[in-house]
């Protein structure tokens, strides 16, 4: 097999500019020994950069069967280190005897998302993620209180992880082009082991607020606060785009008093 055909379906647009997916393979420092997952290799335009660096121990998932055989018969370095399924429904607890592990990838565009936050609800075993996905979703990342691309996955990834955005990558150095920029991140998990609130309300306080974030929390709040509770303090005048992580914890705090 030499060919492997991009699937629409699966959100497959394959990087064909080797000199950005050794940029990419680079976000990765390796001075010790790492294991690292992959993400949809595809036909390893990334994989072969991750593979040549001897402190990696590297293990690829790839839902696509073709993308699958393609690697097996290009790679045989990756003998027993593909693993045939799906990235969001599968049990990480099997890789790598229950250590930590990096993550990295030329994400699907459709499931990013998704990715991040199975990635979070493991980020004690997740010490960094790095990789590509639509420009958009990567300023959404890395945007600061006040920025418009600020919002629920702003807010839930930076309580655990400090997030950059790289560098932009332009639709003509993929096939099929996306109709869209790419860009790169980083994300390295950040000293927080628990926020100093209520985790689970924190992340229903977040959504609440974002879901009408337009409105003021004075107004996308009140389904949580008593309403003379709401009156009385200035944080409700702001919209959720303008408070920060340590603000968001203080307003899961007044919830839980």
């Amino acid at each position: 097999m030499t060919y492997v055909k991009p699937k629409k379906h699966l959100g497959q647009h394959f990087l064909t500019d080797m000199s950005i997916s050794k940029r990419i393979a680079e976000t990765i420092t390796t001075d010790k020994y790492v294991h690292v997952l992959e993400i949809g290799p595809g036909t390893g335009v990334l994989t072969q950069f991750l593979l040549q660096d001897p402190n990696i121990d590297l293990q690829v998932i790839e839902l696509d069967i073709e993308s699958v055989d393609y690697l097996k018969e290009n790679f045989l370095a990756l003998k027993g280190r593909i693993i045939f399924d799906d990235f969001l429904k599968y049990d990480l607890s099997k890789l790598f005897n229950g250590e930590s592990f990096m993550l990295i990838g030329n994400y699907p565009y459709n499931i990013s998302s998704q990715i991040f936050f199975k990635a979070l609800d493991n980020k004690d075993r997740v010490p960094f993620i790095s990789g590509m996905l639509q420009k958009e979703v990567a300023e959404r990342l890395a945007s600061k209180p006040g920025k418009k691309a600020y919002g629920i996955l702003s807010v839930l990834l930076q309580a655990y992880y400090d997030i950059e955005y790289l560098f932009t990558v332009p639709p003509c150095v993929f096939n099929p082009p996306p109709k869209v920029d790419s860009a790169v991140i980083s994300m390295k998990r950040n000293n927080v082991q628990k926020l100093d609130c209520d985790e689970a309300l924190f992340k229903t306080v977040i959504k609440t607020s974002f879901n009408q974030r337009r409105k003021t929390l004075r107004n996308s709040l009140k389904s949580l606060f008593p309403s003379d509770f709401v009156a009385d303090n200035e944080i409700f005048n702001q919209r959720p785009e303008q408070l920060s992580v340590a603000e968001f914890v203080q307003l899961t705090n007044m919830l839980s008093v």
